[in-house]
């Protein structure tokens, strides 16, 4: 089912916005028009052994400590999740990452995060599952959509990662070695 029909269907608003193609949140910010609602972006990670899934939304510019939210969550660590996983279990490919793939997982695998800040935003922007538009949507309307598919977000406050000055060294949730 097509994503719009969906949301028509549950009586779901949104206001669409279609724009190029952007895969980072750089690009959205150059090609996006300025709208009214919370910018976010949305990790799809999973526990070290692939059993769990959680789809997680934050402010755009949050940088994620994904070894505390793996303790917050209960898991041994979490890890970015593979493209083939991201594309078999919400039906989105990297760069098209939204809240809105929830309705590809019937089955609940997938369990949705949102940072407590973004919970209370009155509205939030995200992509119909491709990044060549961005949706407004508000809170309201996301908590129905969420209901409907079957995902009750857990809404924690997600923890981030400290800013580390230039000559302090490497963040301490990071490995040498290892991108952040």
């Amino acid at each position: 089912m097509e994503i719009f029909d969906y949301l028509d269907r549950y009586a779901i608003r949104y206001e669409r916005h279609d724009h190029p193609a952007v895969f980072t949140c750089e690009e959205a910010n150059r090609l996006v028009p300025p709208l009214p609602a919370a910018k976010v972006k949305n990790l799809f990670v999973t526990d070290r052994k692939g059993r769990r899934h959680f789809l997680v939304m934050v402010g755009y510019d949050s940088s994620v400590d994904l070894r505390a939210l793996g303790g917050l969550l209960g898991t041994g660590g979490l890890r970015m999740g593979s493209a083939r996983r991201l594309e078999d279990l919400l039906g989105v490919t990297p760069g098209a990452v939204t809240v809105l793939a929830a309705v590809n997982d019937p089955d609940g695998a997938v369990q949705v995060v949102i940072d407590e800040e973004i919970w209370q935003a009155r509205a939030i922007q995200c992509h119909p599952l491709v990044n060549t538009a961005t949706l407004v949507v508000s809170t309201e309307d996301l908590k129905r959509f969420l209901e409907v598919s079957g995902h009750p977000p857990r809404v924690v406050r997600v923890p981030v990662r400290k800013s580390v000055a230039p000559g302090e060294g490497p963040d301490p949730g990071t490995r040498p070695g290892r991108p952040a």
